[in-house]
């Protein structure tokens, strides 16, 4: 599939004007200069609040760590002037369609550094762990803030022996006419086509703070895949080996090393269960063969998410919507690699399908997630959640043309009150069949 520059400047610049109009919306509320007949009404509303005292006090609420304390040392009290340890550490037990049945052991830490009171939450986690589907998976991440948030940076490394089901390229639409290589490419019968691979992953990229909230950055990632055996890869057999033939990949490796410059927005009060504020990070990604990437290619990605508080007295009741995309502007980009299901930065969005189930050049995945406190001390929460993907395929559909939903429920367990780190336990359901339970610690945005 050819690009055209044309078409290419004028979605993208259509994007960015999208997401300017989204954030001008989000800050017009501020604005607003309220009449002089409500100020009755509004008196009388903060006086209402001041009778209700806000309850987002770590010492009243319920964690994991409290109901160990009470299990194993009943008699002693908690201590209401220690905020808690920063580290989580928890067995990584899930099942999900991606993946199936998993053992191993995940830590999660936040900290603020320095003693300047607005510097956002520094993060880090790590895991490994080993699946039931011959996945063997190890990374280590990180989101650190400099004090006064004057430099964040952020990085993974991930080693991996993975197994990737397959289910074609594009948003399941049914191929009419076309070769017999295009259908199994489009594999609109869903049949599921398993990708064994190492896979190794490194990526950094630095931010510095140029307006308070606002950030510039680059980097770079390198992305590697070897030993990639795929059954029967011969004769445009699977829509892999058809994609690889038609964009001139080897079957059996690649890589992906590029450049990544960055801008980022944040005004959110947490980044793992954000009550209130804005994140947003929009930037390209730009492939060289010098560097030893298989192929040239450019990207442009964005990340856009809001959290809207519904209640002073109980601010855990939050609205959340987040839209993350990710369109190819040139070149080519690895079978593997192209933008799709759970293909984010944390491998989250469109629960209720697996890993790239849809996927395509150009892919663009929105949902909303409302949660609410279940017990007063908060240990127990739950969520709902909704979400529409859609992508292009090389058979003529567009971006924005065809959409696939999943929805679904869940509980929270408050695992750490000090950083706001919970358990999320999900089931999700898509369409094709598709459904799963989904284990993760902290919110999916």
């Amino acid at each position: 599939m050819q690009f055209n520059p044309t078409y290419g400047k004028r979605f993208l610049l259509k994007l960015l004007l999208l997401f300017f109009f989204i954030s001008i919306g989000g800050l017009a509320h501020s604005q607003v200069i309220v009449p002089v007949d409500s100020l009755k009404a509004d008196s009388l509303r903060a006086k209402t609040l001041k009778d209700k005292k806000p309850v987002d006090n770590i010492n009243k609420q319920y964690d994991f760590g409290d109901l160990t304390r009470n299990i194993l040392h009943p008699k002693k009290k908690a201590d209401t002037l220690h905020k808690g340890s920063g580290i989580t550490i928890v067995p990584n037990i899930a099942a999900n369609p991606t993946i199936g049945a998993q053992l191993g052991i995940k830590a999660v830490a936040g900290r603020k550094l320095g003693n300047d009171p607005n510097t956002l939450l520094s993060v880090a986690a790590t895991s490994a762990s080993i699946t039931s589907k011959g996945i063997i998976y190890f990374y280590v991440n990180h989101n650190i803030f400099t004090p006064g948030n004057k430099w964040n940076f952020q990085g993974n490394l991930v080693v991996a022996k993975t197994v990737t089901p397959d289910y074609g390229l594009g948003i399941g639409r049914q191929v009419d006419g076309g070769s017999d290589a295009d259908k199994v490419l489009a594999d609109p019968t869903h049949k599921v086509y398993p990708i064994h691979s190492f896979y190794f992953n490194g990526r950094e990229k630095v931010y510095k703070e140029v307006e308070k909230n606002l950030f510039v950055g680059a980097g770079m990632s390198f992305e590697v895949r070897r030993d990639i055996t795929n059954k029967d890869t011969l004769n445009n057999a699977t829509p892999s080996s058809v994609y690889n033939n038609q964009h001139g990949f080897p079957q059996d490796h690649y890589s992906a090393n590029g450049f990544l410059f960055n801008v980022e927005y944040i005004t959110r009060d947490n980044p793992n269960r954000a009550y209130k504020g804005i994140y947003f990070d929009a930037g390209f990604r730009v492939n060289q063969t010098w560097i030893g990437s298989t192929k040239n290619s450019m990207q442009f990605t964005t990340d856009f998410r809001k959290y809207f508080s519904l209640s002073d007295v109980s601010p855990e009741t939050v609205l959340a919507l987040w839209n993350w995309g990710s369109y190819l502007l040139s070149g080519s980009i690895p079978y593997l690699e192209l933008p799709g299901t759970a293909r984010d930065v944390s491998f989250r969005s469109g629960r209720g399908y697996t890993s790239q189930y849809f996927k395509g050049t150009q892919f663009n995945d929105s949902e909303a997630e409302f949660r609410f406190p279940i017990l007063a001390n908060k240990f127990i929460s739950g969520v709902t959640f909704v979400s529409m993907q859609t992508a292009n395929d090389e058979q003529g559909t567009r971006l924005f043309q065809v959409f696939q939903p999943g929805y679904g429920a869940g509980l929270r367990v408050l695992f750490n009150k000090a950083t706001r780190t919970n358990l999320a336990l999900d089931y999700a359901f898509g369409r094709y069949g598709n459904k799963g339970f989904f284990l993760n610690l902290n919110e999916s945005f």
